[in-house]
């Protein structure tokens, strides 16, 4: 089943770290078969408000998004956005296919 590393970032100063840290960001992904899903889009906000860009990164299984984060050439990476965003980032699986919203109450 499939997972899905989010990221909201705000705040971002798009200096050469951040294009460093865009530069590298794809490859650090090919082994753990991450792709892009959104990347930074404007949400058109519905309800309430969200101050941030939206990046949503899917891969096969949670353990593969898990590999991905943890991989010694993303954490070489990730210090670049890090100083250069305020950002929450977080691991989530997918819905079996034919989720229904009631089946929460079971």
């Amino acid at each position: 089943m499939n997972a899905y590393a989010v990221g909201l970032l705000k705040d971002v100063v798009f200096g050469p770290d951040i294009v460093r840290y865009l530069e590298r960001i794809d490859e650090t992904m090919k082994p753990y078969r991450g792709r892009f899903l959104l990347h930074g889009q404007a949400p058109e906000v519905l309800e309430g408000s969200l101050p941030a860009d939206v990046v949503v990164i899917e891969f096969p299984d949670i353990e593969h998004a898990r590999r991905w984060y943890a991989s010694p050439a993303y954490q070489e990476i990730l210090p670049l956005r890090t100083r250069n965003a305020a950002s929450v980032v977080f691991l989530v699986d997918a819905l079996p296919e034919g989720h229904l919203a009631t089946d929460i109450l079971r």
